[in-house]
């Protein structure tokens, strides 16, 4: 347990001892002030409900029946708020002691023994992660990080569409269509993309495809009868619609790692059809007093009941002829992950919460008492410029990542003409990286979020190269300072620059708890620009390698910012480079 952390506990023990002094039994929260001024807070005004007294009367008297001891120096009231200060010796005795001891471990919180599943990503298989979602992988990954941190037996899946029309559109392009006919349908449209990934190369057949079905009663026919094949089982025709969607799927896996984002599941929609669970739960809503049969045949579950209202009240369960559709499958993929996870978390774009919504209701139907997580986002767009057309054809994620590490590397090689040409190409994939995500998480994801390349990439703002460029700051301190004694004595350590860096060290632990536990990821970058700041305000103002009784204490407090810097970098998901 870190210093805050006891802390809190102390704060936690003596509000309900003060409460129990009132005879009185509230429940209440701490909270990290935005003031530096105290170190938490307890707001009044829930329980001024509950008392039917007013906030600033409520916390007076707390603050009267309680005394300052253990990491407690001071108890004030203000305007309705409770506010403790703690003790500024053991403050940072402790935070520096409890970085030392806890490493890359420093910020986490016990194991809870409580399984998630986080699903994310999760895009069709038929052409490249557009710029538009690429919110997605990157909040999913990020969040999966933080959970872990929280104490969270944590599991990433990726859902592949390898079931439907559009998939099967595209394997019946690739199995029929000659190399000719997709180079002149190219040339025809002006499509042509000059990477060679197999993703980009893959959606010409696709269109091709899609153009040809449209205009050609036979080719609809075929793609029709393959369709029909696979809902029925036929394992050929599953086999060779996954060997498409693996064919894909591989490419977009290539972009993921790019921005370091690897999934530990893909579970593939076929199974649901091929173990007959979509079908089971076909028949078992089909028994429910919310059923119901369209004139075509076509089966729904009326769901005014549950809160949805208007035209959307009536959830589409199966097709006229009795198929299943993806929202039968999502349901039993859903039941399947219970199975699995104690807990459920999907990162979906803000276009499906109305699917969201009745898929949960389907859930509550067939006796699910567990409730499904979702974290909705907001899609990125653009400005206008470079990035904003790609003649004609969506901006690929892919696209993104090349323009990005293209200018970190022009922006390295204007500030370190000594550095090799290897090394500069190598940090510049780091950076170009970690500006994207960086940029990406530290917005609200409910929020709309124009991607700017002079916030993303600015080394002294609140972005990811400055996050970088602290830790290599610290990292060429230690290296310029050699070997040194760990030292931990506060009587050395008084600065207020200092003070002031080693409370917001101190922070990470709580922040960690709120941004996973509230699912308010951006709580992290917006720490990691606080920690830096402070670095670097500490760095301007404060001599180390030049200071003589303090020097070993300040390098100490060099070494614990670069490990916590590294550990919020980790988090992100953000490399670490030692230089820029």
């Amino acid at each position: 347990m870190s210093v805050m952390d006891r802390f809190r506990t102390e704060v936690d023990g003596a509000v309900r001892s003060a409460l129990s002094k009132m005879g009185v039994d509230s429940e209440f929260s701490i909270e990290i002030p935005s003031t530096d001024a105290v170190d938490l807070a307890v707001p009044c005004f829930l329980m001024s409900k509950a008392l039917k007294r007013a906030p600033k009367d409520i916390a007076e008297e707390l603050a009267s029946n309680i005394e300052p001891s253990g990491l407690i120096s001071d108890v004030s009231a203000l305007n309705g708020y409770l506010n403790f200060k703690m003790d500024g010796v053991k403050l940072t005795e402790g935070t520096l002691k409890d970085v030392l001891e806890m490493k890359d471990r420093y910020g986490s919180l016990p194991n809870k023994g409580v399984k998630v599943i986080v699903e994310h990503t999760s895009t069709n298989p038929t052409g490249p992660i557009h710029v538009g979602r690429a919110r997605n992988p990157i909040i999913g990954d990020t969040l999966a990080r933080i959970l872990d941190m929280c104490g969270y037996d944590v599991s990433t899946e990726y859902y592949v569409n390898d079931v439907g029309k559009q998939v099967v559109i595209l394997t019946w392009g690739v199995n029929n269509l000659t190399k000719e006919q997709v180079e002149k349908e190219i040339e025809d449209r002006g499509m042509q993309d000059d990477r060679d990934k197999i993703d980009h190369k893959l959606v010409a057949y696709y269109r091709l495809a899609n153009k040809m079905m449209e205009e050609d009663p036979a080719v609809q026919e075929e793609i029709g009868s393959m369709l029909r094949k696979f809902e029925a089982g036929d394992e050929e025709v599953i086999s060779t619609v996954r060997k498409t969607a693996e064919i894909m799927l591989n490419g977009l896996k290539e972009t993921l790692a790019n921005i370091d984002v690897v999934l530990d599941t893909y579970t593939w929609e076929s199974k649901f059809i091929a173990d007959g669970s979509a079908r089971k739960y076909v028949e078992e809503l089909k028994q429910s007093k919310y059923a119901g049969v369209e004139d075509d045949g076509a089966c729904y579950l009326e769901l005014k009941d549950f809160g949805i209202q208007g035209k959307n009240t009536r959830f589409t369960f199966t097709r006229a002829d009795g198929t299943t559709l993806y929202t039968t499958r999502d349901i039993a993929y859903h039941q399947d992950k219970f199975k699995r996870a104690d807990k459920l978390i999907d990162v979906l774009g803000e276009d499906q919460k109305l699917g969201n919504k009745q898929l949960c209701c389907a859930l509550e139907i067939l006796g699910q008492t567990r409730k499904l997580d979702a974290m909705f986002y907001s899609f990125v767009s653009l400005p206008e410029g470079k990035m904003s057309t790609r003649k004609g054809v969506v901006v690929y994620l892919d696209d993104l990542i090349d323009e990005a590490v293209s200018r970190a590397y022009d922006e390295i090689r204007s500030r370190r003409d000594d550095m090799p040409e290897d090394r500069m190409r190598e940090i510049a994939k780091i950076i170009g990286v970690g500006a994207i995500r960086y940029n990406i998480v530290r917005v609200q994801p409910e929020k709309q979020l124009v991607f700017k390349w002079e916030e993303a990439l600015s080394f002294d703002g609140n972005s990811g190269p400055f996050l970088q460029y602290s830790y290599a700051r610290a990292c060429s301190m230690l290296r310029k300072a050699g070997d040194f004694e760990e030292v931990v004595d506060p009587s050395l350590l008084t600065d207020p620059f200092e003070l002031s860096l080693i409370k917001t060290i101190s922070k990470f632990e709580s922040v960690i708890e709120q941004a996973g536990e509230n699912r308010r990821i951006h709580l992290l970058p917006a720490y990691g620009h606080e920690l830096a700041s402070a670095f670097n305000q500490f760095y301007a103002s404060v001599p180390v390698l030049n200071s003589k009784a303090e020097k070993d204490a300040r390098l100490t407090l060099v070494k614990c910012s670069k490990i916590v810097l590294k550990n919020v970098l980790d988090c992100l998901g953000l490399g670490a480079p030692e230089e820029m």
